[in-house]
């Protein structure tokens, strides 16, 4: 055994399961089906002997055991010739990307998904490779690009979050591992994640944010343009949207949860989506994220696969980017989400609002309606009924029904008079005056300016205030 091929599987086991790389505790003839969704990908590696929490619990390769493997792979149709090797206390089945796809074994035809092998369907597997590309975008690269424009900064913070400690693993190798380079050349799919200039090399790496007043295109009020890696991509749209959206937080039991009036689970999904599956091939191009008074639009080039309609979305599940959507995956950004299509369609209806819209016409657009009493811009001095209520809501219990009343109307405008408040709840501006003095006692409620020309202020955020 070679010290080197021992690192490398010792890298591969601190990098768990993913799109090339499948852990078995024990071989069992079941195994073929993983063997052709790796010849159906990209290849991959599959480690027997190995728990999928990484545990080595060892696997020996005897003769026997070669015999009932190569047995398997003569069997797949077409046949699959793997390369078998005893690593350690492992045994590594490294199987290369098939040059005669697609491939199948007695069960049927099976691939990967985000760090699973999944058997297709007839529909599947006619879109999957209705296009038949022989080198995908992100299988290709950039002239001129080398191991020495690759950032080591990117690669530690991509590790750091992808919880992936690779010690003193050479910058290439690493790379390699993830099937993002091969031994003289990084791939685009490399580039798009760990360049130090990606928009240098691939100008359409690149994503829009926009905020507009109003609901059409005519007023931007905030915008930032985004040319830099994909992870930096999605923190920076995540942000954004989290700048310009409407928040309301409610306490259950001691902890504060914030709520966002779209399900913010929805607006991930949204990106990650945008960010795996645009067609990067069609340059003078972005992503973008538009924010407008009544919704939010997530907009990528490239529509949909050949094969594939918006009825089969959430019913068909395709990677364009099968490298970039494996390192997504790696950064948890993909199955912890990984809602589909159904699940981002109940969760905006559990909200109370209009299900997600999908245009996939030659650039793929998702609508996502805002709720009206959540509206981005709110008439000056009011806040919307539904809110001001929530906040009266989480009021510390024991006030009277006049002093809840009063933090609900100033709740709706801050700068409501006494005198306008005393003629809502019919009592006298005295009375006013003695409940807010009240609230004040209680830290409810704070005075802003002076006695004249100032005004009264919800305390929020504090032990036994308004959160």
């Amino acid at each position: 055994m070679v010290k080197k091929d021992f690192d490398k599987i010792k890298l591969f086991i601190r990098e768990g399961e993913g799109l090339t790389l499948e852990f078995k505790k024990r071989y069992t003839p079941r195994i073929d089906e993983d063997i052709v969704a790796f010849a159906n990908a990209r290849g991959g590696t599959l480690l027997l002997g190995v728990r999928d929490n990484g545990i080595v619990v060892g696997e020996r390769l005897t003769n026997d055991l070669k015999a009932k493997i190569n047995s398997l792979t003569r069997n797949c149709k077409p046949t699959i010739t793997t390369e078998l090797s005893q690593v350690g206390e492992v045994v590594a089945v490294v199987v290369p990307e098939g040059q005669e796809k697609p491939y199948s074994c007695g069960s049927g035809y099976y691939r990967r998904l985000d760090g699973n092998t999944q058997k297709m369907s007839h529909n599947e597997l006619r879109i999957i490779f209705a296009e038949n590309d022989p080198l995908p975008f992100e299988e290709k690269t950039v002239k001129g690009f080398t191991f020495d424009d690759v950032s080591k900064a990117k690669i530690r913070a991509y590790t750091k979050e992808a919880a992936i400690r690779i010690g003193s693993t050479a910058l290439a190798d690493f790379l390699r591992s993830l099937k993002v380079a091969d031994t003289t050349r990084v791939k685009n799919a490399g580039i798009l994640f760990f360049a130090k200039d990606v928009h240098d090399h691939l100008h359409q790496a690149q994503m829009t944010l926009l905020a507009f007043k109003g609901t059409d295109r005519l007023h931007i009020y905030d915008r930032s343009d985004v040319r830099d890696d994909l992870l930096t991509q999605f923190n920076e749209a995540v942000a954004f949207l989290k700048k310009h959206l409407n928040i309301r937080s409610e306490i259950r039991g001691f902890n504060r949860e914030d709520i966002y009036e779209i399900p913010f689970e929805v607006l991930l999904e949204a990106l990650v989506n945008a960010l795996m599956h645009r067609d990067y091939s069609i340059t003078g191009t972005q992503i973008s994220v538009e924010v407008f008074d009544d919704r939010v639009e997530v907009v990528n080039p490239g529509g949909l696969p050949k094969g594939l309609s918006v009825q089969n979305l959430g019913r068909v599940s395709i990677r364009r980017n099968e490298l970039i959507s494996d390192l997504f995956f790696r950064l948890h950004k993909v199955e912890p989400i990984g809602m589909g299509i159904k699940k981002m369609k109940e969760a905006m209806m559990a909200a109370g609002l209009r299900g997600p819209i999908f245009e996939p016409d030659g650039f793929f657009r998702v609508i996502f309606y805002r709720s009206p009493e959540f509206a981005l811009k709110e008439k000056e001095g009011e806040r919307s009924p539904r809110l001001a209520e929530g906040l009266v809501e989480k009021l510390v219990e024991g006030l009277v029904k006049n002093q809840k009343k009063i933090l609900t109307l100033m709740a709706r405008n801050p700068r409501i008079s006494k005198e306008a408040m005393a003629k809502s709840l019919g009592i006298s501006t005295t009375a006013i005056d003695k409940n807010l003095s009240t609230l004040k006692q209680k830290g409810l409620l704070r005075r802003i300016g002076p006695a004249k020309g100032g005004h009264w202020e919800i305390m929020r955020g504090e032990t036994g205030r308004l959160d």
